[in-house]
């Protein structure tokens, strides 16, 4: 089966939409702040001659569900990427007639440029949530046991979703490029 560029929109609308799904999702199922157990009667006071405090967070799928959304992500961009420049019905096309219009250049620079603000904005909590997980001693009597910043990864969910669009979009002014250069191939 040939892929047309109505398979291509719908593979990157697809996961775009997974993407932003399981980042919403795992923003929800992130929680507040862990609980600072073993050694200390009180959050954050330590019993006298131990001067530890080790964090316990309660499991939630907020690792997991944010890898997801960073790997569909990652997939919903290179789709976009390839999309623009793949050859549908075996016919290609230069790359100097797809960038010939400034609107093209603009759109996929935007493209591109949402799609590494989502990335970043899904992989800071996800790996500053990560190193708090794997260290949870602490020699810091007054230690809070925080989190990874709340809205992160819901930013990102949202950014991944705009960041599909936009290879919509790019995809959309590719096929207007690929349509006037064969257009003119044929005049000629």
């Amino acid at each position: 089966m040939r892929l047309s560029m109505k398979h291509m929109a719908l593979l990157i609308s697809l996961f775009g939409v997974i993407s932003f799904i399981f980042g919403v999702v795992a923003e929800n199922y992130k929680p507040a702040a862990g609980t600072p157990i073993a050694g200390t009667p009180i959050a954050g006071t330590p019993i006298a001659g131990k001067g530890v405090v080790i964090c316990k967070y309660p499991s939630d799928p907020t690792l997991p569900l944010g890898y997801i959304s960073l790997a569909t992500l990652l997939i919903s961009v290179v789709l976009g990427h390839k999309s623009v420049f793949f050859p549908y019905e075996k016919k290609a096309v230069p790359k100097n007639a797809i960038f010939g219009s400034t609107t093209m250049t603009v759109f996929f620079t935007i493209a591109w440029v949402t799609a590494a603000l989502a990335a970043t904005l899904l992989l800071w909590p996800i790996i500053t949530q990560h190193l708090h997980l794997s260290n949870t001693v602490h020699h810091i009597p007054d230690y809070a046991c925080p989190n990874a910043k709340t809205g992160l990864i819901g930013g990102g969910a949202f950014m991944s979703l705009n960041s599909a669009l936009i290879w919509l979009v790019c995809l959309m002014l590719a096929n207007n490029a690929r349509e006037d250069y064969f257009e003119e191939a044929s005049r000629v």
